[in-house]
């Protein structure tokens, strides 16, 4: 059978244990969140950016070229002789 004075060691490092985590958590919890916080918003910047490097390259593919124009020759202008 257990002891009283076992029992109470238990019962005080659970207790001991629960307070250090919570006292350890409030200041590292902000650090995790906002290191987390910044990897998602990298993901999201650079999905952008790729996002519009494949529109600038389908805009580009897609915009028609202007042809050039055939020259044929000199422009003569004659006049009517009478």
């Amino acid at each position: 059978m257990a002891s009283l004075t076992g029992t109470i060691k238990v019962i005080f490092y659970i207790i001991l244990f629960y307070y250090l985590f919570k006292f350890l958590m409030r200041i590292f919890a902000p650090i995790l969140m906002q290191k987390a916080v910044n990897k998602m918003q990298e993901k999201m910047q650079e999905q952008y950016r790729q996002q519009q490097e494949q529109q600038n390259r389908t805009s580009q593919a897609s915009a028609p070229t202007p042809k050039p124009k055939k020259e044929v020759g000199e422009y003569i202008d004659y006049e009517e002789v009478k």
